[in-house]
């Protein structure tokens, strides 16, 4: 258990900030483990027991919360039960049907299912309404092997014959927390109208998904995977359950905290979903539904719901011995200690991992790319390509102790790289023969990274480039130009910022290449920065800004951002854009809907921002990211025809980092290379870390 305990201390740091310490008990005998657990109260400020079987668990559990005055909690039985409770709810909500009549079958009798049981008992279902089924058949109370605490689920010993086939018939709910492929098709044919199915065994659930949805189209599903809709996973719970337990110094998890903690997660599901989750999953809409009866576990929100609403619990209920008296300031604080930034950080990571792409760093002679290349192969968000001088490299990597195992170094002035320097400069020399480029020039150019890395990436050898970092700004982007292009229909490249808010992401531009757009141009970047907002699975939120305020000044200067409006709206009618505005509107919605309620911005949270010109732009971002102490990503270059990022000079590891991830999810799009097939076929980025 060592393993799974550590990497549970870990979502416990992760998504609550509680630190954890492991701890393994080699003891088999139930009272001399609970007497060891208790004697380390002092220490701890709570206990979450895991792997700890049935009956066995019971006892350790119900023991530990008498003799101790810190909450205690086995996971594995409450964590099930709070997630896969809101879920139901939410389910037959959705179903339209009432929890209380509802006829529900469990196959599975321990410690997890128990607790489900249970607690959907506390949330309104109805003891006799269960069939549930252990490894010797129906629980009824014909049977002598029956603990005491699962009589009152027992049914008629009339029905002792039944089968789980016979039960199923025109079942609403069945529950699963047994052993994998024990339902079969015509079970799940044989359920009442709107059927609700848990599949919850893992790693193969009772029915696949597949199969269950196959003959049943008005089904609504959760398992144990996260492949499929509806995961059921605890990581939504225990996190939150101990952080309001923990900042309330509560003395146990009791049922009211449980059933808080149920209905903070139901009612958070029926909320729009924040941008950052679509961005994650890789899609473009979620919404309360078949297929989202449960938040995501990167939701940002859980923590600042079901923390509070389990601490607000605890001191309704009487087991709390500190009193939280400023709810909204509890929860900025508890906003405050995950860091929004490092949600999306996880957020874009999870959509890169979905199809990494092979990335090329241009600036490989420095310690802050090779250490940054080393973690994109470790987290298998992209297979690195370096280049430089492979002497140079090696020894910066042997010095700093980075691990450059199975990533390709090149070097284009080497002997060995003519023949790629010929074949490159002869196709350079194709595209720039008739703009003063001679034969000779282009090979000879061909030595250089920047050249050398936007070939590697125009000719399919690579699916997007990393440059910048010790190089300006028009150095990078000029190869890119000349070698790759913009995209069809672009006659102006753009530069966009990331900026991670308090409210979400932010977009703003154009921020490092156009100094006084005309109104064609600046509805042309207005486009750009939606194609790539939409690219990430965000539904664009446009504030096009000015000094004024939807024709309040008749200036050229306001004048030129409403005719950019208008041509945006004009190309793409179904884009959520308005302007001319003042910064103030974009963020105060009430001042906004009083004054302008015409606008369609007065609906949800406005995500971007055009700037009337540079100065603006750059100015804004600038003051933004120091006064406001916000983490960025960018410049992102939009409007080239594949990947190529340029970094800020100076960039840290964590920003390079970042900015590998933007690049694998534009190659994403940009590319149709099967990298996964390339990259199985090469010796290269052969490594124990992405071979999982």
């Amino acid at each position: 258990s060592k393993p799974v305990m550590e990497g549970k201390g870990v979502l416990f740091k992760i998504f609550a900030d509680i630190d954890v310490f492991d701890i393994e008990i080699n003891e088999k005998d139930p009272d001399k483990f609970v007497a060891i657990v208790k004697a380390l109260e002092p220490t701890f400020g709570g206990i979450n027991l895991e792997d700890i079987k049935a009956p066995e668990c019971f006892y350790i559990e119900n023991e530990l919360k008498k003799h101790c005055k810190i909450p205690v909690m086995h996971d594995d039985q409450h964590g099930t039960a709070i997630i896969s409770a809101a879920a139901l709810l939410n389910a037959l909500e959705l179903q339209k049907k009432k929890i209380d009549k509802a006829k529900i079958v469990v196959n599975g009798a321990g410690a997890a299912a128990m607790a489900c049981i249970n607690l959907y008992i506390s949330v309104g279902a109805r003891p006799e309404n269960f069939m549930v089924f252990d490894i010797n058949g129906i629980l009824h109370h014909g049977r002598t092997d029956i603990p005491h605490i699962k009589k009152h689920i027992c049914v008629d010993a009339k029905y002792a014959h039944y089968t789980l086939e016979h039960a199923m018939k025109n079942a609403d709910v069945f529950v699963g927390l047994s052993v994998g492929n024990v339902l079969s098709q015509d079970m799940i044919r044989s359920m009442n109208k709107n059927p609700v199915v848990f599949a919850m065994a893992n790693p193969d659930p009772e029915i696949t998904y597949p199969e269950a949805v196959a003959v049943r189209k008005d089904l609504i599903m959760a398992t144990g995977r996260s492949d499929y809709p509806n995961q059921v996973n605890n990581v939504l719970g225990f996190p939150y359950i101990f952080r309001g337990a923990l900042d309330v110094r509560a003395t146990s998890i009791n049922e009211a905290m449980k059933l808080a903690a149920v209905k903070a997660l139901a009612e958070l599901t029926r909320l729009p979903v924040p941008d950052i989750v679509t961005l994650a999953y890789n899609q473009k809409q979620m919404a309360f539904g078949s297929d989202y009866i449960i938040p995501k576990p990167i939701d940002p929100r859980l923590l600042a719901t079901v923390a509070p609403a389990v601490a607000r619990a605890a001191i309704e209920s009487g087991v709390a011995r500190k009193l939280i008296t400023d709810w909204d300031a509890y929860e900025s604080e508890l906003n405050s200690r995950i860091g929004l930034e490092n949600q999306l950080s996880r957020a874009l990571g999870a959509k890169a991992r979905q199809n990494p792409k092979r990335v090329v760093f241009a600036d490989a002679e420095n310690i802050k790319i090779l250490k940054t290349a080393q973690l994109a192969l470790e987290e298998n968000i992209g297979y690195p390509i370096l280049l430089g001088n492979e002497n140079k490299i090696r020894k910066i990597a042997a010095d700093n102790s980075i691990d450059l195992e199975g990533i390709p170094i090149i070097d284009p002035k080497t002997d060995s790289s003519e023949e790629k320097r010929k074949q490159f400069g002869e196709l350079f020399f194709a595209k720039r023969q008739r703009k003063g480029v001679n034969r000779y020039e282009a090979i000879k150019l061909m030595k250089e990274r920047n050249h050398f890395g936007c070939m590697m990436v125009e000719t399919g050898e690579a699916d997007c480039m990393i440059s910048g970092l010790s190089r300006n700004y028009p150095d990078t982007i000029r190869p890119a130009l000349q070698i790759i292009g913009m995209e069809e229909g672009v006659n102006k490249i753009a530069g966009m910022y990331l900026v991670f808010t308090k409210k979400g992401p932010l977009f703003l531009a154009d921020t490092t290449v156009n100094f006084n757009p005309t109104a064609e141009e600046l509805a042309a970047i207005t486009l750009l920065v939606a194609k790539e907002v939409r690219q990430l699975n965000i539904i664009p939120r446009i504030a096009m800004l000015s000094y004024s305020n939807f024709g309040s000044s008749n200036s050229p200067e306001s004048n030129l951002v409403r005719e950019a409006r208008a041509i945006v709206k004009k190309k793409d009618p179904t884009l959520i854009c308005d302007g001319e505005m003042q910064g103030i509107l974009a963020f105060n919605k009430e001042i906004l809907k009083e004054n302008y309620p015409f606008t369609e911005l007065i609906q949800g949270e406005i995500n971007t921002l055009i700037f009337p010109n540079l100065a603006a732009g750059n100015i804004a971002y600038n003051l933004l990211q120091e006064l406001g102490g916000f983490d960025s990503i960018g410049p992102i270059l939009l409007g080239i025809k594949k990947p190529v990022h340029v970094l800020q000079l100076g960039s840290t590891i964590r920003s390079i980092f970042n900015m590998t991830m933007i690049a694998v999810i534009d190659a994403q799009s940009k590319t149709k290379t099967d990298t996964r097939e390339f990259v199985k076929k090469s010796k290269w980025w052969k490594r124990k870390a992405i071979q999982k």
